[in-house]
């Protein structure tokens, strides 16, 4: 996605993971573990995420840190089991950045058919994903251009 505001500034955001539940439809924050304070190469966090009545948390590792151009973290489900790789993928350009959000599935079979739903009451989580990385980057879009302007 395009977005008329500086690397530094959308980096500053996706990587801000207490806030991310200002712009995913699903997580709604959490904060970070082991003293951490901010995105580094290992950096641990704790995230809690939301469909309708159920609620659950996820433990994230970021494994690869290149501020102001890209952000990637593994999630395990609370029983240490690897789910999935979101990924911040950031481009500048001549008038702001482009941003690309990434997902990749790497649960095992019982995972994607059984845990996965029964805890997120999600049967389609490709599909859901697929909607939640376009709302998130309209959102970041958006409050990353309104303080770009305002600035």
């Amino acid at each position: 996605m395009r977005i008329a505001a500086s690397a530094d500034a959308v980096w500053s955001m996706v990587t801000d993971l207490p806030r991310m539940g200002e712009f995913s439809p699903e997580n709604i924050g959490g904060y970070w573990l082991d003293g951490a304070t901010g995105p580094a190469l290992g950096a641990r966090f704790r995230g809690t995420n939301r469909n309708g009545g159920k609620q659950w948390w996820t433990r994230v590792t970021v494994v690869q840190c290149e501020p102001g151009r890209l952000f990637t973290f593994d999630v395990r489900a609370p029983i240490g089991i690897r789910v999935s790789r979101w990924s911040y993928e950031i481009t500048p350009t001549a008038t702001g950045c482009l941003l690309a959000e990434h997902w990749y599935r790497v649960g095992n079979r019982f995972v994607r058919n059984f845990l996965g739903p029964k805890v997120t009451g999600r049967a389609d989580r490709p599909g859901f994903n697929t909607e939640s990385i376009e709302h998130t980057l309209a959102k970041v879009k958006a409050l990353a251009e309104a303080r770009s302007a305002a600035a």
